[in-house]
């Protein structure tokens, strides 16, 4: 994970993102790329539109071109902003700025070939008008990116407690190869989560005990636990009590963890953990 993408925008979670992007950086010796898009689609949007007809095309124009040109100061204030997040954490020799104009998904798909992580906010720009409401653009990106995705929440803590919700699956399978291969997060406390009913305990403690094995030789000393229940309650419940720091998953993957991470149900994981989530496809 030498190269990361962060995508940033005017959001209260825009600097906290960029807080455990640096982190992570730092311990990773990273590259960040930071990404702010421009999407000129709002300057289409009906409610100006109708303004063409009441006020005629040049004074339409003209005030389409003064929004454009708020829209530049708020890309150099993010990007003002961002930088000196990264210089305090002393990455200014490893970090670059991108602001493109278009559709996120199809810049983020533009630089997938040049990174191995994207970071995004849990929540974006209208956050502050709907709490409990993720939005779809989040989704999207899991779903289409090449790479994990890292999904920041809305305060930086340091983190020191790692839940990882394994289920055996190819996505989860991809977590514990990162894992094992990565010098990043092997200092920290790792917990390992499988889920089970009273019908297939015997086989979730097979794969619990599988991959407590490969950590071990990969230098970690897992603390594995088999949760019993709903999953996305039960895991829930053990980042609270646990006062876990951040959580890694497989998205939507086939699980037996009752098909934990399917559809809604990664969105559904992630509004109830305050927690950044790492996720693999």
């Amino acid at each position: 994970m030498n190269r990361i993408l962060l995508c940033v925008d005017g959001s209260s979670y825009g600097p906290e993102a960029c807080r455990y992007t640096a982190w992570l950086a730092r311990r990773a010796k990273a590259s960040v790329q930071l990404l702010y898009v421009s999407d000129l689609r709002q300057f289409e949007l009906p409610v100006v539109a109708d303004l063409s007809g009441s006020l005629g095309v040049q004074p339409y124009q003209g005030i389409t071109a003064q929004l454009q040109e708020l829209e530049k100061d708020k890309a150099r204030a993010i990007e003002t902003q961002s930088l000196a997040i990264m210089h305090q954490a002393g990455l200014s020799d490893v970090v670059t700025f991108h602001h493109k104009t278009g559709l996120l998904m199809d810049c983020i798909e533009s630089m997938q070939q040049d990174v191995d992580l994207v970071v995004v906010g849990k929540r974006g720009e209208n956050a502050n008008f709907d709490k409990e409401h993720l939005g779809s653009m989040m989704e999207r990106i899991i779903r289409a990116s090449q790479h994990p995705v890292w999904v920041t929440s809305r305060k930086f803590r340091n983190i020191r407690k790692i839940i990882f919700a394994y289920d055996g699956g190819p996505s989860g399978k991809k977590a514990v190869d990162f894992l094992v291969r990565s010098q990043a997060l092997k200092d920290l406390e790792l917990h390992v989560v499988t889920g089970g009913d009273h019908h297939d305990n015997e086989e979730a403690w097979k794969t619990l005990r599988e991959v407590e094995a490969q950590l071990q030789v990969a230098g970690y000393q897992p603390i594995c636990q088999m949760l019993l229940g709903e999953p996305e309650s039960t895991i829930a419940q053990y980042v609270t009590q646990q006062d876990m720091d951040m959580l890694i998953m497989g998205a939507y993957g086939h699980s037996r963890i009752r098909y934990l991470l399917i559809g809604s149900t990664t969105t559904e994981m992630i509004r109830r953990c305050q927690i950044p989530v790492l996720c693999f496809r």
